[in-house]
This record gives structure tokens, C-alpha cells and sequence, in this order.
């Protein structure tokens, strides 16, 4: 993906200025910054949602594949370029088979065999289908917080992504819930683009390749991550890094 000039409002408040980035095929990138800075809107506005905000608004383009995102049908945007939030949102009346199987039948999947191979690769690749196997008919409420945040993540991926957003994804979990994600998204990327927002640069640190830091809706930096953690250009990221504020 390519974003270009990316500017957006929240009615008169500009929440992002001029921001220009290129996130780079099967990598995993890292947006960090203070809150407030534009971090979730960066990503809300990489998939269209920013705009089902009211009075919600964009400027300059985003590019999937050299073409601007802001050209297509929305749905189809939000096929190709999935989202996972910062809190597991399962779907509550729905088993778990329900809830990774969702997006397909939405998108018209009917065939009782291609949703079973279809449930089982996502859970796979979510690494929660041995946890899951035998309990397929329970409601996906009933997971713990890290198995459901994994169960939502299976869920994205089920319409085969190609991009894969995740808001703040392990703000909620424990330590070893948040080792389990960690560990999904560096697999992930060999097979998905993934960009992240964290909160925790020790995280970004760990599963980003390449990290952009973000202050008050601008772009001050982007690097590979342990360059930009090591020899950071800008003096404002280096503030922030070293936590002198934030």
C-alpha cells in the first residue's frame, strides 16, 4: 500500500496532516505515538472506515496495488483490507464456526464444504484450532479474552485479506495472551501485509519490521524498526523513544 498527501477530519478538528508512507508487501509495520496522535485513524482510514464516522472526512489517496482505494466500492475495500480492534468483538449470538464463517456468507458462500475447509485453514492460521476443535458449536463469547481476540483475527482472515489491520490488538490481553498474538502476527506476514498501532514500543520492537512514529497527526518518522529505535533521525522521536514524553 501506498498513502499519498492522507489528510482527515473529524468535522473542523484535522486529525492527520500530509501524511505520506509506503507499507511494504509481507512485512509487518508498527505505528507508534502518543494518543491522540492519528495513530487508529491512520489505519481507519487504510480500509475506509474513517469515513462511516459523521461528518468524518479524507484527503489525498491510498493505493492497494496501484489503485486508489477511494475509486472502489468500500465493501470490496474492506474485503481486501481487513481490521482487527484494539477489543475482541465476536459476534455474541453467534458458535464460534458462526463467527469465522460470517464474512463468507455474507459474501454469498453457500457451500457447506467450502466454509468447513475455509473455518478450519483461518482457525489454523489463527494457531486456535487445536484450542477450538471440539467446542466448534459454542458461542464465541464463552473463549477467553486471548482466544477471542485470536477467534476475531480468524474471522479477518477468512475472506483472505490482503492487507491486515490490527488496532491496538493486545491492549487488553495478559502477557502470555499477548506472546500467542505476537507470535501469530510474525507468521502472519508470510502470507499478509500487516500494520499494527501500538501502544508498546517494547512490542513494536519485537514484531515490526519497519515502524512509523506519528505526533499530532503528523508523520515524524519511518524507518526499519531497529533503525529507528537505534538512530532515530528525528529529535522529537528520540524524546519519545527514550520516554521523555508520552
Amino acid at each position: 500500500m501506498r498513502l499519498e498527501n492522507l489528510s482527515a477530519w473529524y468535522g473542523s478538528k484535522r486529525a492527520l496532516q500530509d501524511v505520506t508512507l509506503d507499507v511494504e508487501e509481507h512485512a509487518v509495520t508498527a505505528i507508534i505515538g502518543p494518543s491522540g496522535c492519528g495513530k487508529s485513524t491512520l489505519i481507519r482510514c487504510m480500509n475506509r472506515m474513517h469515513e462511516t464516522v459523521p461528518k468524518a472526512r479524507v484527503e489525498g489517496k491510498v493505493h492497494l496495488d496501484g489503485e486508489d482505494i477511494y475509486a472502489l466500492d468500500p465493501v470490496s475495500v474492506r474485503r481486501r483490507v481487513g481490521m482487527v480492534f484494539q477489543r475482541a468483538n465476536p459476534f455474541p449470538t453467534m458458535s464460534i464456526y458462526d463467527n469465522v464463517a460470517a464474512g463468507l456468507r455474507l459474501n454469498g458462500m453457500r457451500d457447506r464444504r467450502r466454509l468447513d475447509e475455509t473455518v478450519l485453514r483461518s482457525l489454523k492460521q489463527a494457531a486456535l484450532w487445536d484450542e477450538v476443535k471440539d467446542s466448534m458449536d459454542v458461542s464465541g463469547v464463552g473463549l477467553s479474552g486471548g482466544q477471542q481476540q485470536r477467534l476475531c483475527i480468524a474471522r479477518a482472515l477468512a475472506v483472505e485479506p490482503e492487507v491486515l489491520l490490527m488496532d491496538e490488538p493486545c491492549s487488553a490481553l495478559d502477557p502470555i495472551a499477548t506472546a500467542k498474538i505476537e507470535d501469530l502476527i510474525f507468521d502472519l506476514k508470510k502470507q499478509y501485509t500487516v500494520v499494527i498501532v501500538t501502544h508498546n514500543m517494547q512490542q513494536a520492537a519485537r514484531v515490526a519490521d519497519y515502524t512509523a512514529f506519528m505526533y499530532l497527526g503528523r508523520l515524524i518518522e519511518f524507518n526499519r524498526t531497529r533503525d529507528l529505535f537505534e538512530k532515530p533521525r528525528e529529535e522529537l522521536t528520540e524524546n519519545y523513544i527514550t520516554g521523555r514524553f508520552g
